[in-house]
């Protein structure tokens, strides 16, 4: 089974935020190097303008490497060439400023449909998800519209209430990104967005696997509560990302994390290790991901 990282920022010196496509295909060439065949690339909440010159700079890395047939060779078994990039997530910049995380706050926007139609238009073919804040003003309306497009809303950088979560996926947000980080977090008298994510056995949810953005007891209530067709590990890899083997986070100036420390492999493998069920945390990495991006 191919495997697949459906939110990667960047790794090894390079990300999203530039107008290179030589930039992107060097993300895609470290990722293949350590074995992932297909990634969606996440593009940075930034300006309208400056998010489009990124997306397009990622289509162009999508042409050349179909020009150059690196999508077949992605896919051959045991292959290491380049990954197949597959689309961009927009993470952003119809987020809750309260959880920015690592982004930029001041480039959020309300989701009203001048700013999801200037942001999208002509991207459709590419863009595969979409992250949303499900309370924010208008945010129901913009996720029916996002759904219309094709295009997966997720919902994240939130302060969702349990039930604010539960009217953005009721109006067809499919995912929740990055459970537990940049979110309302877990209380016992308002289980929020997390709580949501948790117990809602049809939306999916992305998990940061590595050993600082989830303590290991929280992975294994994840994987003990979650319907387990359900959940998808990401990398949320940037460019400060180190190469297997590193054991270090990544972080801000502030000593905020900034995104994940290791690819998808590597927490497999290492989840694997630590005594989780092989079997089940390779369908975080191959089926599951693979079913959310084709629903």
């Amino acid at each position: 089974m191919k495997i697949i990282d459906v939110h990667t920022h960047g790794i090894g010196g390079y990300d999203t935020r530039t107008l290179e496509e030589k930039d992107i295909l060097a993300i895609a060439a470290t990722h293949g190097s350590l074995g992932v065949a297909e990634i969606v690339l996440a593009i940075y909440p930034a300006a309208i303008k400056v998010m489009r010159k990124h997306m397009d700079a990622v289509r162009k890395a999508m042409e050349l490497q179909k020009a150059a047939g690196a999508e077949r060779r992605a896919s051959r078994a045991g292959s290491r060439g380049p990954s197949k990039i597959i689309g961009v997530h927009l993470e952003g910049p119809f987020l809750n400023p309260v959880h920015c995380g690592a982004l930029d706050v001041t480039t959020f926007l309300e989701p009203e449909e001048y700013h999801i139609e200037k942001l999208i238009d002509g991207f459709e073919d590419i863009i595969k998800i979409i992250t949303i804040a499900p309370e924010l003003k208008g945010a129901t309306g913009a996720i029916r519209k996002i759904v219309d497009k094709g295009i997966i809303p997720s919902m994240g950088h939130s302060a969702a209430t349990y039930s604010e979560a539960e009217n953005g996926f009721n109006a067809g947000a499919r995912g929740i990104t990055h459970i537990f980080n940049a979110m309302r977090s877990f209380h016992h008298r308002e289980p929020g967005i997390a709580g949501f994510g948790l117990l809602n056995q049809e939306v999916y949810i992305e998990v940061i696997a590595d050993p600082f953005h989830l303590h290991r007891a929280t992975i294994d209530l994840i994987l003990k509560v979650k319907n387990p067709s359900r959940i998808i590990i990401i990398s949320d890899s940037v460019s400060g990302s180190k190469m297997p083997g590193s054991g270090q986070g990544v972080t801000a100036g502030s000593g905020r994390l900034a995104g994940g420390s290791m690819t998808i492999i590597e927490s497999a493998r290492q989840l694997v290790e630590i005594g989780f069920e092989k079997n089940a945390i390779m369908k975080c990495v191959t089926v599951n991901p693979k079913r959310y991006l084709s629903n």
